[in-house]
């Protein structure tokens, strides 16, 4: 899990998350462009940070592409952002 790593350590120094969830999605897309037989290059990141208040969606996933862009230029095919406040995050918690 070399990228899994990576991209956990990063986000964690970049952002400094509430909540952080890193999947590996490569099993899903094993004969498609950018898949390495090894896995680690499709992932989905949840991840729940202050840094995140005040910005819309697109400047959101900046942040997280500009943490991330060493493994963006290589290691990385594809990245699924979910970001949210901590506030966002509650409310979407709470039962409707």
């Amino acid at each position: 899990m070399r990228v899994a790593a990576a991209i956990e350590t990063k986000l964690e120094a970049a952002l400094e998350p509430e909540t952080l969830e890193i999947v590996d999605e490569s099993r899903l897309h094993a004969g498609h462009a950018g898949a390495r037989p090894g896995g680690e290059s499709h992932f989905r990141v949840r991840v729940v940070s202050a840094a995140f208040d005040g910005l819309g969606r697109v400047a959101r996933q900046r942040l997280v592409y500009r943490a991330l862009a060493e493994e963006m230029e290589g290691d990385i095919h594809a990245l699924a952002i979910d970001a949210r406040t901590p506030g966002e995050a509650r409310d979407r918690s709470r039962p409707g």
